[in-house]
């Protein structure tokens, strides 16, 4: 949709004991985790029982499948290998930007996926190319795998490397770095970019989501923790704790909680279903609707419409018809062509509306765009109110840990009042979640807000 937040991207790795390739691994883990960046793809994997260093990477622009084909998969032999879905949100959105990022270096081979985005990559950029370091491309995915490589020739593992950038990195981050025999898994110390472990029979696998270990028949262990570095080799799997921090300073992003995730997946002991349906059970009992139905946008506001009518006592129903085969419509460059896409992609159900006073309920509004464009649908079909409401506060302030919430410009309410914006909207009504009741969504669990409420759990923001 032309009005959504994007993710950055997705990363997966897995360690195979027993030799087979992983590179299909990858691929269906990557699939698992298209929704979070559609715009490269990339797999980069390693044999450790043959010559060390030989990684083999392939990577494109395009959607997992478009990238990847069985002869392709089948080129990429290796019993370890790490995995990339991007959507950009620092560096251009171009080949050379694409992850996994590889190279040769003075102690061997390294390749590095990352999702999230580092504050102080700048600063860092330019005290490495005081250094004479070089750069092929503009994401701070490369100032970070450089800054690996350079403190690499001083230590005596890639695990000690890792250990130290780990105080030099500020923002949001989960990296997976495979090194000829190892993968190296680690989490920002305020836990903000969610990562997790699984088991698969003969060996290890770690993921942005738990539902990419599903796709590869992994078993779940947990949630990697904040400040924790995983270490996979032909040991097993072993666990770095010394940069962890107390859950007090932890912050997970709560758009994963509200829009990011699948469905399936679980963060941090948090379902993600289960936070939705409690986000609109809050909304209902905060905002109450003089309505005969509640519907959801597809699909980012259907869970949340559910637990906005269990709460209020009204029936749910499907409004609106979404076609899954149109492609990225959020890439369309021109007002006209966006309005269009909307009009491609989803259509209203007439029997559901026609005559009725609707609740519809979407997980935000960025510029105000497609939930105008909605309305106008809705009433076109025979709705005769629509009364909206959001499963979230409104997006008040930009999010600087690899969310691409626009500038202040961009966002319709630091410019207008909520009345405002349910008059540019067409709306009969239009109320957002409280703040207070984005911890009973995720059980009280610890969360970044800092794009509701401007307060930054790193402390700060360039």
């Amino acid at each position: 949709m032309t009005d959504k937040l994007h993710e950055e991207c997705g990363v997966f790795g897995i360690w195979k004991k027993n030799g087979q390739d992983a590179s299909l691994d990858i691929y269906n883990g990557l699939l698992s985790l298209q929704h979070r960046g559609q715009e490269a793809a990339g797999i980069a994997v390693c044999n450790t029982y043959g010559e060390r260093g030989n990684i083999c990477i392939h990577k494109d622009m395009g959607l997992v499948t478009e990238v990847f084909d069985e002869a392709m998969l089948n080129d990429l032999q290796g019993n370890i290998g790490v995995g990339h879905v991007r959507y950009s949100t620092t560096g251009d959105s171009t080949i050379r930007n694409a992850q996994p990022i590889a190279f040769q270096y003075l102690k061997g081979t390294l390749a590095l996926v990352h999702n999230g985005n580092i504050v102080n990559a700048s600063d860092i950029k330019s005290e490495l190319l005081k250094d004479g370091s070089v750069f092929h491309a503009t994401s701070d995915s490369e100032v970070i795998a450089t800054l690996i490589a350079k403190i690499r020739a001083h230590t005596g593992s890639i695990e000690e490397a890792v250990r130290e950038i780990i105080p030099k990195l500020q923002g949001g981050y989960a990296l997976i770095i495979m090194s000829p025999r190892k993968i190296i898994a680690v989490r920002d110390p305020w836990g903000i970019k969610p990562l997790c472990l699984g088991k698969v029979e003969d060996g290890y696998v770690v993921a942005s989501e738990s539902c990419a270990l599903t796709s590869v028949e992994a078993e779940f262990i947990r949630d990697i923790r904040p400040g924790e570095i995983v270490t996979l080799s032909k040991n097993g799997m072993a666990s770095d704790t010394s940069m962890c921090t107390e859950k007090t300073s932890h912050a997970h992003c709560i758009f994963e909680y509200i829009y990011f995730a699948r469905l399936d997946s679980s963060m941090d002991g948090v379902g993600i279903y289960d936070a939705r349906f409690r986000g609109g059970m809050a909304l209902a009992q905060a905002h109450p609707a003089d309505a005969d139905i509640v519907t959801g946008v597809p699909e980012s506001g259907l869970t949340a419409a559910e637990g906005f009518a269990h709460a209020s006592g009204l029936p749910f129903v499907r409004a609106f018809h979404k076609n899954s085969y149109i492609g990225r419509t959020f890439i369309k460059p021109t007002d006209k062509e966006r309005h269009s896409a909307v009009h491609m992609k989803l259509g209203v159900i007439p029997g559901s509306v026609s005559g009725k006073r609707v609740v519809l309920i979407d997980d935000s509004i960025v510029r105000g765009t497609t939930i105008s464009n909605l309305i106008t649908m809705l009433r076109k079909a025979g709705a005769t109110e629509v009364h909206v409401r959001i499963s979230s506060p409104p997006f008040l302030h930009p999010c600087y840990y690899g969310t691409d919430v626009p500038d202040n410009s961009q966002l319709i309410a630091n410019k207008y009042s909520i009345e405002e914006i349910r008059s540019r909207i067409g709306a009969d009504s239009l109320a957002y979640m409280r703040l207070e009741d984005l911890s009973t969504m995720v059980e009280g669990a610890p969360i970044c807000k800092a794009c509701f409420d401007g307060t930054y759990p790193t402390g700060g923001t360039k």
